[in-house]
């Protein structure tokens, strides 16, 4: 299931007092507690090498598997369209790329082949989005910043971050469940409505997804946003949908808090027996979702223990909200 830095201290001897700079977080002390299921779609910073397949000609370009185009005989690559047009314009010889790997850029030449059907092939199977469910964590209600899954998103194939250019949340139902059992977590099956857009993703980082919540939202329920001393080990609640698009908190048991890393920040339980009935423990498609203590909200719900799926972990809501301003 699917970053900060402390600026450098330093010290004024004045009168002997010693200055040292702090950060100021500007999110709201009461936020909204999501829980509802979302469709996701990031679109990437170029196109996304995915696989590779055999052509006619054999290729000896240094593109590999994770490689991102960013340009094709000098025009700009922002799409698979972008990408077909210019591979359909030449000669189908050869093809002048630019790619990114690892922050860097690097050019070679694509060697370019006819099929049986007179098509040109370049030998690669490319990505220019990536699609799926979540869940809502929390919308601030001051700045309109909402925050989802808790963690990165990463695209399957290659397993790296996918470095988002622009997206979108939007409405989405669950339709059904294919239940957790020890070594193979399952997931909701969902249906999505990707014109009904809720939000603009700005950023996908290692805390979850974060943008610009568009759509009206209600105020009516408010949760005091938790330090990471107000969390204790014990009861809490998870907020998710099952069901269509119906929110429900079921009932969890933390076990163990860990204060000194980004993510995996609280291991719990999952103790609802009406949530281990339907679901047999955490599925996919449960990142994100908001846990609550009391009137704190005090984290979001990110990764399942393949082996033992009623067990999984959480982040501090501190650490997405600190990071949502980024």
């Amino acid at each position: 299931m699917i970053f900060k830095k402390l600026k450098k201290s330093f010290q004024i001897l004045a009168f002997l007092i010693i200055s040292i700079p702090t950060i100021a977080y500007a999110y709201s002390d009461y936020i909204i507690a999501g829980g509802e299921n979302i469709g996701i779609e990031i679109k990437t910073n170029g196109i996304m090498i995915v696989g590779t397949y055999q052509t006619s000609k054999a290729n000896n370009s240094s593109i590999q598997i994770g490689d991102k185009i960013i340009t094709a005989n000098s025009y700009n690559i922002e799409s698979i369209n972008d990408f077909t047009n210019v591979v359909n314009s030449g000669k189908c010889e050869t093809l002048n790329v630019t790619y990114e790997r690892n922050n860097k850029l690097y050019n070679t030449i694509l060697d370019l082949a006819l099929d049986d059907n007179g098509n040109c092939k370049t030998g690669l199977y490319v990505k220019d989005k990536i699609t799926g469910i979540g869940t809502l964590t929390f919308i601030d209600p001051n700045t309109k910043i909402f925050g989802a899954l808790g963690h990165e998103i990463l695209e399957k194939t290659t397993g790296k971050i996918v470095e988002t250019k622009h997206g979108t949340i939007f409405n989405s139902e669950v339709i059904g469940i294919e239940k957790s059992r020890n070594g193979q977590p399952g997931e909701k099956n969902a249906r999505y409505y990707s014109n009904q857009v809720n939000g603009i993703i700005y950023e996908n980082t290692q805390q979850g997804i974060f943008g610009n919540y568009s759509n009206d939202f209600s105020k009516e329920k408010l949760y005091k946003v938790a330090k990471k001393t107000d969390i204790k080990k014990g009861e809490a609640k998870i907020r998710t949908v099952l069901n269509g698009t119906e929110v429900k908190e079921y009932s969890i048991m933390i076990t163990k808090l860990v204060s000194n890393q980004d993510t995996k920040n609280i291991n719990f339980d999952i103790v609802d027996k009406n949530l281990l009935e339907n679901t047999g423990g955490i599925v996919q498609g449960m990142s994100g979702s908001p846990i609550i203590q009391g009137d704190y909200i005090i984290g979001a719900v990110t990764h399942v223990v393949v082996e033992n799926p009623t067990k999984g972990y959480g982040i501090f809501i501190t650490n997405m909200l600190e990071q949502a301003e980024n």
